[in-house]
């Protein structure tokens, strides 16, 4: 219905112009609305279905890890051994290609890897086009098969930003869109306090977490993650597929 109505839109416009143009120019801008803010909005389910919750019936949530792997992976996952936390990372192809043995290592050691582009056009993958939505899925997933033996099931959009194009893409793949409950916005902060605060409130059972790797200050806010969360009596898990949640 969106896409429809934006393909309606112009023909709307031309047909009030002569009559009623404002009525047209405010139709145009409506078409253009219900476009933008599902694609600008990570978690809004208009353009297709958004995994933003499990179900589980336990004090138990996701932990998700964005842009890896990166020169701290390795820290990332003697910490969660040590914590007894299991996560799932989703790397860029560009970077999986480039650090194999790693992304080896986070599988050997109980986590799982998904798909988060190929090369992370964070800037530009909101407004691209079918061809590209689909060429920076499959780089990363034929990256990740030549490393781990299978396509990854999942995936997520740079910055969470999708549009029209990406789901139809996921499904002619056989994969699904995760978003997120509990962002702490550590991709831009550096004050672990910060990010603590923005993710606390939204930690319920069945949340899933987001958090970056790469940055300076990213193994801090692990640790102070992982540490207020367990403190609050949550077990850090990985779904099955049949858990996953749009909503």
């Amino acid at each position: 219905m969106i896409l429809g109505f934006a393909v309606a839109a112009p023909v709307a416009l031309i047909a009030l112009w002569p009559h009623a143009p404002l009525a047209g120019l405010v139709v145009l801008a409506l078409s253009h609305a219900l476009l933008l803010y599902p694609t600008l909005r990570p978690n809004v389910q208009w353009l297709g279905p958004v995994i933003t919750r499990f179900a589980t019936s336990r004090r138990e949530v996701w932990l998700t890890i964005d842009d890896g792997p990166a020169d701290d992976t390795s820290a990332l996952l003697d910490l969660f051994d040590a914590s007894g936390v299991k996560a799932t990372f989703f790397v860029k192809g560009r970077l999986a290609g480039q650090n194999g043995p790693v992304v080896e290592e986070i599988l050997r050691r109980g986590h799982t890897v998904a798909n988060h582009s190929h090369t992370h056009p964070s800037g530009s993958f909101w407004c691209s086009l079918p061809g590209r939505v689909a060429g920076e899925i499959d780089g990363c997933n034929r990256v990740l098969a030549t490393i781990t033996g299978a396509q990854p099931r999942w995936f997520r959009a740079p910055v969470g930003m999708k549009n029209p194009a990406v789901h139809p893409a996921l499904a002619r793949r056989g994969m699904r869109l995760i978003g997120w409950s509990a962002r702490g916005f550590d991709g831009v902060r550096s004050n672990p306090d910060d990010v603590v605060r923005r993710i606390l409130p939204n930690v319920t059972p069945g949340a899933i977490l987001v958090l970056h790797q790469g940055l300076e200050h990213s193994l801090v806010v692990f640790e102070r993650v992982i540490a207020e969360i367990q403190a609050r009596g949550y077990a850090f898990v990985i779904p099955e597929d049949e858990q996953l949640r749009a909503g």
